[in-house]
């Protein structure tokens, strides 16, 4: 089998981790527990699968100069650039064409991941996508992973463990018996409990050709404007042309468009670590807390302060009688926040929108 190409889709804006993620900088490019971003280290946990020739990124136009300086090792060609974004199902469809035009004598296997999560144990995930990369090559299937939960979940979506298929090396394959959206409570609690049930982690393997046919039989919009484009990828007139085609695909995610419809899937249960990374309350999951259970990155002088986080790599915070904040400083914003409120990040932004300040978004 040929050394697999790896996608790593990076276009999202990560509003939840406003203000230290921006537009043109959103939390991809964060480094949030050492000094590699979220993107680096999601390049370098799986560079060693295969050669940097076989790594794309998939990105948006804004986003451009930071990939190139964050990744410089990889080839300017295989920066794919999204003239606008329309979720998951047409980034992978874009990855997926140009690999087509690129390599026609190949039917490769390839692994899409997103750029903007943790994982705490790099080598497992290797094994595992290796695994997995056979899988798919011998048994004409779509693989996708899933992560045991450590916890009752409601902000990730949960994939429901069916039949034991086999095993390679090791590493079992199962049906999906089902995909679950965002659970309440009690449902997730009950998710965990019974250990059917698991996380979603955004990461799945195909090969090409499959691929191109689920696309077609799942969402033959997409299929049509993908085969228009590909005649024009590598000619004059290729962004031009992606520009016009792009905006008028399904703006759909892969998982309700192809992955949930495949009857070709099968899901490896894995255990390396992943975390989403949803929100600032995150960070509590992996950062050392002081004595009074407060994650702080930067400088902070605290009376009577507990369970709060603090980033402020710039100023010195100090706090005076507080408990559950975010307190989050850079340049030009302060945010302070109650930690019950992350989820709502959004209606802050908007606000700020609907009051002239789109300049700090």
């Amino acid at each position: 089998m040929a050394k697999p190409f790896l996608v790593i889709m990076a276009g999202g804006r990560g509003e939840r981790f406003w203000p230290r993620s921006r537009r043109n900088y959103p939390k991809q490019f964060l480094a949030f527990n050492g000094e590699q971003s979220l993107l680096q280290e999601s390049v370098a946990r799986i560079r060693p699968l295969t050669d940097d020739a076989r790594i794309y990124v998939v990105t948006n136009k804004e986003q451009v100069t930071a990939v190139l300086t964050q990744l410089p090792f990889l080839p300017i060609s295989n920066i794919i650039v999204e003239p606008e974004g329309r979720n998951t199902a047409p980034c992978i469809g874009l990855a997926a064409a140009y690999i087509q035009k690129r390599h026609p004598e190949e039917d490769p296997v390839i692994a899409f991941l997103p750029s903007d999560s943790m994982v705490f144990s790099p080598e497992e995930m290797r094994r595992v996508l290796e695994a997995g990369f056979t899988i798919c090559d011998q048994q004409d299937t779509g693989v996708i992973y899933g992560v045991r939960p450590s916890r009752p979940e409601t902000g990730f979506g949960y994939i429901e463990l069916g039949k034991k298929l086999g095993t390679y090396q090791e590493v079992p394959f199962h049906q999906v018996a089902a995909f679950k959206e965002k659970p309440d409570g009690e449902t997730a609690r009950k998710y965990v409990a019974c250990g059917e049930y698991l996380w979603n982690g955004g990461v799945f393997v195909w090969k090409l050709d499959r691929l191109m046919l689920e696309i077609r039989e799942s969402l033959p919009g997409l299929y049509q404007g993908l085969v228009e484009f590909i005649n024009y990828i590598g000619k004059p007139d290729e962004m031009s042309k992606l520009t016009e085609i792009y905006p008028t695909l399904p703006a759909t995610s892969v998982d309700y468009g192809i992955l949930e419809k495949s009857s070709h899937l099968v899901v490896v249960p894995t255990d390396y670590g992943w975390d989403d990374l949803g929100s600032w309350s995150a960070l509590e999951r992996f950062l050392p807390r002081d004595e009074s259970d407060n994650v702080i990155q930067g400088q902070h002088v605290g009376v009577d302060t507990k369970d709060c986080i603090i980033h402020s790599p710039g100023k010195l915070v100090t706090t005076l009688g507080v408990s559950d904040l975010i307190i989050v400083e850079t340049d030009d914003v302060l945010m302070v926040c109650h930690k019950d409120q992350t989820q709502h990040i959004k209606k802050l932004l908007q606000k700020l929108a609907d009051e002239g300040h789109r300049d700090l978004l």
